[in-house]
């Protein structure tokens, strides 16, 4: 599928996608050939082996990226402040993949706050080219408007680092009536919708609404900016999320009618949609 950006889910395997995604030999492989690109956040959890960065480049093509996560001790252990030599491990085992990396994910927590903004202008200073990085916060004083949100969208701006736009809000507009709706927002932040315009590709993450239709109200904005990014030639990097990824492929449908009806140019994305049957017992 050859779109002009970059469309993606937090993970490249569900159980309730294998029905849904065309035939091939490894999940990623299947995946790949529908959306181009991913979420990391396997390497957040647990560093793989270069080996296995080796296997999953050789079951994409050249055009798909990888937005991988910088792992929870870095970002979150050591808040951006780690040992050089924990990078440099790091940088090494992706080596297999940098001909389709996108920039790093550096989801950083609450308790990043403005008092540890200097951590993280020395590590993307001293990030090596050609890695590149994209950064989310969710600390409340960088949603104020104020001088701590201020010293971090000008230190962006200045490393032309986009500022990822993470959108929860379909995700606390739903009745809190399910396990997976009472656990995504428990984890999931619920932060102000903040768009920081740099030259580097925008980074949304978009966290749906569980009836699906409902999602309609807040992706329409969505729709609109995407579209106008296409159009100037810029390629976006959007991430659909659901409380219940195995949900994702729904939503992801949904969107890309919506976009395609806008411009029609953007391919429609077709997933199997013939479902296993139940049994009678």
């Amino acid at each position: 599928m050859n779109l002009p950006y970059f469309l993606g889910c937090p993970q490249w395997q569900h159980p309730a996608w294998n029905s849904r995604l065309p035939a091939g030999a490894k999940p990623l492989e299947r995946y790949s050939q529908v959306l181009n690109c991913v979420e990391g956040n396997t390497t957040f959890y647990a560093t793989p082996t270069q080996a296995q960065c080796a296997l999953w480049r050789s079951q994409v093509s050249s055009e798909f990226r990888f937005l991988l996560k910088f792992p929870r001790s870095v970002t979150h252990e050591h808040l951006m402040a780690p040992p050089g030599k924990m990078v440099q491990e790091f940088l090494e085992i992706v080596l297999p993949l940098n001909d389709v990396l996108g920039p790093f994910l550096l989801q950083l927590p609450a308790a990043f706050g403005p008092q540890h903004l200097d951590n993280l202008w020395r590590f993307m200073d001293r990030l090596p080219s050609p890695f590149t990085s994209t950064v989310e916060v969710r600390h409340p004083a960088f949603f104020q408007k104020g001088d701590a949100e201020r010293v971090l969208n000008r230190g962006l701006r200045e490393r032309n680092c986009a500022r990822v736009c993470l959108d929860s809000r379909g995700l606390f507009a739903a009745k809190a009536d399910s396990p997976s709706i009472i656990d995504a927002q428990r984890k999931k932040p619920n932060v102000p919708v903040h768009l920081l315009p740099v030259d580097a590709p925008p980074v949304i993450r978009y966290i749906g609404h569980p009836d699906l239709d409902s999602n309609r109200e807040y992706l329409a904005p969505w729709v609109e900016r995407v579209a106008s990014w296409i159009e100037q030639g810029v390629r976006p990097f959007v991430f659909i999320h659901m409380p219940d990824n195995g949900d994702a492929l729904n939503l992801v449908t949904l969107w890309s009618t919506m976009l395609n009806e806008r411009l029609p140019e953007t391919p429609l994305l077709h997933f199997n949609e013939k479902q296993p049957q139940m049994g009678l017992f």
